[in-house]
């Protein structure tokens, strides 16, 4: 039998749209001989719908859109599309996760979620009932399981130290499956392709049974889905991989995937795809972070966008995105320097907008420090100058860029990073001021690196700005290690207490010097109000600030952790 991967681009509540897409790609798929397409987790609605879901009209038109495609898609194809639907019983939620199989103008076979994640940025067991039992469907000669994204991961600890109750994918082998359909919804972060392959692979090789995992592609918010979707025989063994960061729909023959002594035979003769290496990392990165931003504009109605380019390696690496994201000609870029704005800063910011092609401003906002110092002499009067001030020039400048928002309707790009957000070393009302943080979720040292591939076939960003020592400028000579450690340091740190979740004991054993942790750990924790206040971080490391990382404000700040 022909089976075509959907691999498509949903938007959350575009019912048309995404009815549309999705029997366009069947129409395809049957054209190309297909007589099955899986379409992704919660596909016709759009992941993750989120409190949209406890609107009734939401709900209702998801349903009326899959009636719609009962009718619409060919009927020669079987469809298996990811929708919400209502709860067949008097307890618990009202409303499941479900993925439907459409064929012949007949809904022939549902089965809901059973495993519901609530970790990191999932928040499913909020609004969905779990499915009490997996079934199997029969296709010609072929008995199919679908697992639901979560549900083939019950061999992980979503949290450390818990683990599933339930095994939906081993009920249904149980119950005679000898093909596993997976629709997902799986966000990309750096190296989750390659979790996603090995547990796929895993329960391939450990059962007998080939494995099609289908993921959405495209941004919704601070999420970014990779696609990347798969087949795995069963043997294990990678025999489909479908591009990454791009709708693609692929069809596929699955006779090769029930491995036997002939096919094994074959296997030498047949090109198999490959993963992408540890070296294509920033490249995978600039993918994600260009889609993230294309989709957070077509998505939410913009079409230009600008920043404060400041002659910094983090302004730089974002206008290089935005340039590539949305064309330089939909892109502005203002320099605003201060009293303080060496001339270097000046002359390499109007380098890369040449290199960009992009058009540029300058805005000089000496006169609005001054005007604001004017005003605050008397209140200031006998005290030091000091932070307060510095950040007036910050503020200044996020002004300039906001009204330049509010009169043309341009998105502002805030160009923080990770690394910043973490310790504060960021200013409310100034550089956070925006619509969307590019490259929020990117540590500095990530940062210079994804520069430093950007420059790989020549000069992109001038080599001065990647070279010279990172400052904010808002004082005479100021230096970023004059106020924190070196980046190195200070991500060795912030890596090890957000990512891996470790505490100051273990950070310290693993060699950093104990007051310098002890310091950085009470800065994140003291900045924690600053985060509550940023604009969305597209997010592209396992944990991110935003919704995967939910700290209170108000609370006790143990400056060691011990």
């Amino acid at each position: 039998m022909k089976l075509a991967l959907g691999q498509i681009n949903s938007t959350i509540g575009d019912f048309a749209g995404n009815r549309e897409r999705i029997r366009d790609a069947a129409v395809r798929a049957r054209s190309e001989g297909a007589e099955l397409i899986v379409f992704p987790e919660l596909s016709l609605c759009g992941y993750p719908p989120m409190d949209l879901l406890d609107h009734e009209a939401f709900v209702e038109e998801n349903l009326t859109s899959l009636r719609w495609l009962q009718q619409h898609v060919p009927p020669e194809i079987a469809v298996v599309v990811g929708y919400v639907d209502r709860t067949q019983g008097s307890t618990g939620k009202s409303l499941q996760n479900v993925a439907a199989v459409i064929f012949g103008g007949r809904v022939v076979f549902r089965q809901a979620k059973r495993l519901l994640p609530t970790y990191d940025v999932f928040d499913e067991a909020r609004y969905f009932e779990p499915a009490r039992e997996s079934r199997t469907w029969q296709f010609g000669s072929l008995h199919i399981g679908i697992a639901i994204c979560e549900d083939i991961w019950w061999e992980t600890e979503p949290v450390p130290g818990t683990r599933y109750p339930v095994d939906p994918v081993r009920d249904l082998l149980d119950a005679g499956a000898n093909l596993i359909l997976s629709p997902s919804a799986s966000p990309f972060h750096s190296g989750k392709l390659h979790i996603r392959a090995g547990l796929v692979s895993s329960i391939g090789r450990n059962n007998n049974v080939p494995v099609v995992y289908v993921n959405m592609v495209g941004g919704n918010d601070s999420l970014i889905f990779d696609g990347y979707s798969l087949t795995t025989d069963a043997g294990g063994a990678l025999r489909h991989l479908s591009p990454g960061f791009a709708e693609d729909i692929a069809v596929i023959d699955t006779d090769q995937l029930h491995v036997d002594g002939r096919d094994r035979v074959d296997e030498r003769r047949t090109s198999r795809p490959t993963l992408p290496g540890d070296g294509d990392r920033y490249a995978e990165l600039e993918r994600a972070l260009v889609l993230g931003l294309q989709d957070y504009l077509k998505k939410t109605g913009f079409t230009q966008v600008h920043l404060g380019l400041s002659g910094g390696i983090d302004s730089a690496v974002v206008a290089v995105i935005a340039a590539r994201a949305v064309g330089p000609e939909h892109v502005k870029v203002f320099l605003m320097p201060s009293q303080y704005s060496s001339g270097g800063s000046v002359t390499d910011s109007e380098q890369l907008a040449r290199n960009l092609g992009v058009a540029y401003r300058t805005l000089p906002i000496r006169s609005l420090y001054d005007a604001f110092a004017d005003v605050l002499a008397e209140e200031f009067a006998g005290t030091e100058v000091g932070v307060a001030e510095e950040n007036i020039q910050a503020r200044a400048r996020g002004n300039l860029l906001m009204a330049w928002s509010n009169k043309f309707g341009s998105l502002t790009l805030t160009t923080g990073n990770k690394s910043e957000l973490a310790v504060g070393y960021c200013t409310l009302y100034g550089d956070m001021s925006g619509g969307l943080a590019v490259i929020g979720d990117l540590l500095k040292t990530e940062v210079y690196a994804l520069a430093r591939h950007f420059n790989r076939h020549g000069e992109v960003i001038p080599e001065e700005i990647i070279s010279k020592p990172p400052s904010a400028e808002l004082r005479p000579d100021q230096k970023d290690e004059d106020s924190l450690p070196a980046y190195d340091v200070l991500d060795g740190i912030l890596h090890r207490y957000l990512i891996l979740n470790q505490t100051y004991p273990q950070i310290v054993a693993a060699g950093f010097d104990a007051g310098t942790v002890s310091h950085i750990l009470h800065l994140v924790g003291r900045s924690e109000y600053k985060r509550r206040q940023a604009p969305p971080v597209l997010k592209v490391s396992p944990r991110a600030f935003g919704t995967g990382r939910r700290m209170p404000i108000a609370r006790r700040i143990y400056e060691s952790h011990r």
